[in-house]
């Protein structure tokens, strides 16, 4: 008798316990911005027009799991911050290489964006006299 007593409670309590998380998920899910709404429309057109270099349903499969992933708040990039790093990677560099690849990230020269340039793209050209 106390066993099946026991077994019910337990079942009782993972039942309230399921039912309290799914009304908090509900509750906390806010939806995803006009932004992440409007990167979700331009990425499904690209992996429909058969743009994207991967399979349709790997591109449509990416462009899901970020539209979740802004709809929980995951994604967030400070423009600040991102700047920030792309400065630091370029620390690697001595010189003039530094000054050039500073340059890059400071947006002087072509940028090139986009699913076929992998991201961003940042390019500029040197003219060096002959000596």
């Amino acid at each position: 008798m106390t066993t099946i007593s026991s077994a019910l409670r337990q079942l009782a309590l993972a039942a309230l316990t399921t039912l309290v998380c799914i009304a908090n998920a509900l509750a906390a899910s806010p939806s995803a911005s006009p932004q992440a709404q409007a990167r979700y429309r331009h990425d499904m057109d690209i992996c429909n027009s058969g743009q994207s270099n991967q399979s349709v349903a790997t591109c449509r499969r990416e462009a899901g799991s970020a539209l979740a992933e802004a709809k929980h708040g995951a994604v967030h990039i400070d423009p600040a911050q991102y700047q920030k790093n792309a400065l630091q990677r370029c620390a690697v560099h001595q010189g003039d290489d530094r000054v050039a690849c500073e340059a890059r990230i400071i947006s002087q020269g072509d940028v090139a964006t986009g699913i076929e340039a992998g991201g961003l793209l940042r390019e500029s050209i040197t003219v060096t006299p002959a000596q």
